[in-house]
């Protein structure tokens, strides 16, 4: 006997009623909350410029050879369109400035401009989605031993900021165009390999390429700033200009974002213990889900203890309209659409499985020192049907269930993908 989704979930629904759990109203807040999907998924991170232009090209490290990487930005955007076919609900391309569409006449990554992300501002009109950006400051030759916004050498720093400027731009003209929100998001490589003697000089200098960068303002409607921090990263072991601490401080003082990702703290710390400690201070944050293996390997996201806690931690807070939930990892050994879609729906549905809590019934116990029930109720719902309230979301979005992801996925890998690398 075959049961259809919905069958299934009018029985899972009944079942969460039992505990006062309203799985209609889970359904219409999650397919409200807007993913930002992060686009360097799909190229390993590789952009658009080594065809337009010298001074940029290449990405940071990625592993994997898998066949049938995009050749150019129409085949790029193919595959995230397949790749938004197997996501449900509502959607965001986070872009990295190296995805603009250059048509081979860069002249440098300051020299970007509107013009470069007018055609993916009519795509995602098109598919009626909202656009993140990420100014790019990696993979380039024109740094200070690896330093752009914290260079001492003032011809490279103001390289750099006029970057940032010019994307800041980019951001505004794209909100503006989409009617939603476009997140900067920055995050610079800067650091050192071994023992640092000038940190707080390299500090100060991204303090004021900081300055200089935000000194214009933009209507919040259009875009809205953030800063990602990090501790460490492939050789810049020892030292990270951008930190948690200096980023944090700054955001708190000028009233922008900071982003949190899931891989760039220490391995004994977690992001689900830091949200409530600085919503309180912060206009809002930035999240960037991904799976780190022993550090921040940018694994494709799973259903793991530790990504249920941060979508519980941000509902148990109210504040899906503070926390801006995007993706952020890139596996080039796995089929990238494929790596696209589950990593999106994982997150996905560790938010469901945050909203269909009884939330306000665990407070209760919680306040009444009934630390027993606590515990037990939150024991049992690991053992709820949430899994069939998924599928039919999934399906009330005509999106696959998950027993058809994967044949979704191999049918546009043979049919697709494998010609590319024939």
């Amino acid at each position: 006997m075959s049961w259809s989704a919905e069958s299934l979930y009018r029985i899972a629904k009944e079942k969460y009623l039992e505990y006062g759990i309203d799985t209609d109203s889970a359904i219409n807040t999650l397919k409200n909350v807007a993913i930002s999907i992060n686009c360097w998924q799909g190229d390993d991170v590789s952009g658009f410029e080594k065809e337009a232009s010298s001074l940029g090209g290449g990405g940071i490290l990625v592993t994997g050879n898998f066949p049938g990487k995009p050749r150019n930005i129409d085949e790029f955007r193919s595959d995230a369109e397949k790749a938004f076919s197997l996501i449900p609900g509502k959607k965001k391309f986070a872009l990295e400035a190296m995805h603009g569409d250059y048509k081979g006449r860069l002249e440098g990554r300051d020299k970007i401009e509107i013009k470069h992300f007018t055609s993916w501002v009519q795509w995602a009109k098109s598919l009626n989605i909202g656009i993140d950006y990420n100014p790019t400051f990696f993979s380039h030759d024109f740094t200070e031993d690896g330093r752009t916004l914290s260079a001492l050498n003032e011809k490279i720093r103001k390289y750099w900021v006029e970057h940032a400027v010019r994307s800041r731009e980019i951001c505004n003209y794209i909100g503006s165009q989409l009617k939603q929100v476009c997140f900067n998001n920055i995050w610079i490589p800067d650091g050192s390999k071994d023992i640092t003697v000038n940190r707080l000089k390299y500090r100060l200098q991204l303090l004021k390429s900081l300055d200089e960068i935000f000194a214009k303002k933009y209507p919040e409607e259009n875009m809205q700033d953030s800063l990602e921090p990090k501790l460490f990263g492939i050789g810049v072991e020892s030292y990270t200009v951008g930190s948690a601490e200096f980023y944090l401080c700054y955001a708190v003082k000028n009233g922008i974002q900071i982003t949190l990702d899931t891989g760039h703290l220490h391995p004994t710390e977690v992001v689900s213990d830091k949200i409530s400690a600085v919503l309180p201070y912060v206009k809002g944050i930035q999240l960037h889900v991904t799976r780190g293996i022993r550090w921040d390997s940018d694994h494709v996201p799973i259903i793991a203890e530790e990504l249920v806690a941060i979508m519980q931690e941000i509902v148990r807070a109210n504040a899906l309209n503070k926390v801006f939930i995007g993706t952020d990892y890139f596996d080039a050994s796995i089929n990238r659409v494929g790596a696209w879609a589950l990593g999106a729906r994982s997150v996905l549905k560790a938010l469901l499985i945050a909203l269909l809590e009884p939330t306000e019934k665990l407070r209760e116990y919680e306040e009444e020192g009934n630390y027993f029930a606590r515990l037990a109720l939150l024991e049992n719902l690991k053992s709820m049907p949430w899994g069939d309230v998924w599928d039919y979301f999934c399906e009330s979005n005509n999106t696959p269930k998950e027993k058809e992801l994967i044949n979704q996925v191999m049918s546009y890998e043979n049919n697709v993908l494998r010609k590319r690398s024939s």
